[in-house]
């Protein structure tokens, strides 16, 4: 045996003592080749960096300002910050922002995230190869902070990245960041996953997000979340940070979710997804020993709506959902994430466990009932709520809303700027409750009540779990 095969033994079975590996599997694992030794994301990124994008935002901003001369200190010694007897001139400014965006079809349909096209008047997308094309906005959804964007580019086919079933991916998975930190340019980090179903980030309504090491900086929302097979895997969304740098723990929206507000996007820019209509918490320990049950696992059931899919379904106050869909489901958010990526239409397998005996109940998805009609109203008359739009509550407008339940009443949308209600300090989001002693329930039962003149108004409303009263005479 020569020396030289004698030394690479010895290293083998060095290995495979250290490691409790057979040494004939750790001589599969040991690089035979140059091309093995250099071994390169090159050919992934060659193949995925095309398809994204950076996002160009312009946004005109119109201030109110003074003329320079009452700035003088020698006036406002007279004057004091007030001059009523001067003119406000309107100031416009162009703010312009960055981002990035992953195209996710040919057609020039592009994904990005909600807070990097927030209040822009002008939308450019700008790809690997400098060409620039004006965008327009499909859908615009703060709940699950993405945008889905069109590009105008003439029939010309784009670039574009499949998307992965973002479930298959697991933790220890190899993955690229693509993005435009900083705006220098198109940029790509790698690392891997570190987490996933992180629910309690609180960055949006619909937290259910994978966590990464992949270095994601200012810049890279938007971007793509890339596995070695070429496919998305989720959109950068945000990071963990106390500086504002990227200190290893960054979060994307994971691409069924992505999949869902594709496939929810309406042609007039409104998105449609299901509404299951039940709400709950989650199981702790105690609870979980209370019920019988072995461990904490499932999301308890603390209240089903009258006629929507989950009572339709045969779900019941009580039960502990542990899995929809075949997922696995430890928290409310991680509840709401699998019913949102459901498509609208399509019948899903919840498994319950009720009284402690497992049954399975088939919840066919629906979108939340305009039930009853909005009806919305602005007030007007010699009444202290003058000024204020108002609407009936339903599960559709409490989605639009973003409220976490649906309570029956009259809700106020919007505050007229300077009316008596905003004087009298009506804030949207209040449910007005009475009206001079008189229940109210809907937009007609307010208006006939608001009617005519009184001596002294009392109303009480409704704020969060706070009940207010305001009386005026």
């Amino acid at each position: 045996m020569s020396g030289r095969r004698f030394g690479s033994l010895i290293v083998a079975l060095v290995l495979a003592v250290a490691t409790g590996v057979p040494a004939a599997a750790q001589t599969k694992v040991v690089p035979q080749t140059r091309e093995q030794v250099e071994a390169s994301y090159a050919p992934l990124v060659k193949k995925t960096a095309p398809a994204v994008v950076n996002i160009y935002t312009k946004r005109v901003v119109r201030t109110r300002q003074f003329g320079t001369l009452f700035d003088d200190p020698f006036f406002r010694q007279f004057f004091g910050d007030s001059f009523p007897f001067q003119m406000p001139q309107q100031r416009e400014r162009i703010q312009n922002s960055l981002g990035s965006g992953v195209i996710v079809r040919p057609d020039g349909t592009v994904v990005t995230n909600h807070h990097v096209i927030e209040g822009a008047d002008e939308i450019t997308v700008v790809l690997n190869d400098r060409r620039e094309f004006p965008a327009g906005v499909v859908v615009d959804d703060p709940k699950t902070d993405l945008a889905i964007l069109r590009v105008k580019a003439d029939g010309e086919p784009l670039p574009f990245l499949e998307l992965r079933d973002s479930d298959e991916v697991e933790v220890g998975d190899l993955v690229l960041a693509i993005g435009d930190p900083f705006g220098v340019g198109q940029t790509v980090t790698s690392g891997i996953v570190s987490a996933l179903a992180r629910t309690r980030i609180g960055i949006s309504d619909m937290s259910f997000f994978i966590q990464t090491d992949a270095a994601i900086n200012p810049g890279n929302s938007g971007g793509a979340l890339v596995t070695m097979d070429g496919r998305l895997a989720g959109i950068n969304t945000a990071i963990f940070s106390k500086s504002g740098g990227s200190h290893g723990i960054g979060f994307a929206i994971p691409s069924n979710m992505v999949r869902a507000v594709l496939a929810g996007a309406r042609g007039d820019g409104s998105l449609v997804r299901p509404w299951l209509g039940a709400w709950g918490q989650p199981v702790t320990g105690e609870v979980a020993a209370t019920l019988g049950l072995r461990r904490p696992v499932g999301v308890i059931v603390t209240e089903v709506y009258p006629g929507s899919a989950a009572d339709k379904a045969g779900l019941e106050v009580g039960d502990v959902v542990v899995k929809v869909g075949g997922h696995e489901v430890d928290d409310p958010g991680a509840l709401k994430f699998r019913v949102a990526t459901l498509p609208v239409g399509e019948t899903a397998t919840f498994e319950v466990i009720r009284k402690g005996e497992p049954i399975s109940l088939r919840v066919r998805m629906a979108p939340p009932p305009e039930t009853p009609p909005r009806d919305t109203r602005v007030l007007d008359g010699p009444h202290p709520a003058a000024g204020a739009e108002v609407a009936n509550m339903s599960p559709a407008l409490a989605e639009d809303l973003g409220l976490e339940r649906v309570v029956p009443g009259v809700a106020v949308l919007r505050v007229r700027q300077g009316s008596p209600a905003a004087r009298y300090g009506f804030e949207p989001g209040d449910m007005i409750r009475e009206i001079n002693g008189r229940k109210i329930q809907n937009v007609q039962q307010l208006a006939a009540s608001l009617s005519g003149r009184a001596a002294a108004w009392k109303i009480v409303v409704q704020r969060g779990n706070r009940m207010l009263s305001l009386t005026v005479n």
